[in-house]
């Protein structure tokens, strides 16, 4: 299991536009192959700052498929435009503790 996640940083003024595109685009990543779960958080500190969170299968999942897909390029014309700047990503391996 891996988890994705990426700071994103959205436009002044744009939260509720974001919050709306992001509830559309939302199924283009979650019928994806290997998708396992998703989380996208609003800051507590900064009301144009967003944490994502996504679980997949493995790396390729996300890297191979879903960004080789025509869903992703969808997403990325839902999404992108609020982005500044553009989100890093990182993956993260299993937990270390299991509660």
């Amino acid at each position: 299991m891996i988890l994705e996640h990426a700071i994103l940083q959205v436009r002044p003024g744009q939260s509720d536009s974001f919050e709306a595109a992001m509830a559309e685009a939302r199924p283009l990543v979650t019928r994806q192959p290997g998708f396992q779960s998703i989380e996208i958080r609003p800051s507590s500190d900064d009301p144009t700052r967003y944490l994502l969170l996504i679980i997949w299968d493995r790396i390729d999942s996300h890297r191979e498929r879903f960004r080789q897909s025509d869903d992703y390029q969808q997403w990325r014309i839902l999404l992108h435009e609020f982005y500044d700047p553009m989100p890093v990503v990182n993956y993260y391996g299993p937990s270390i503790f299991h509660d």
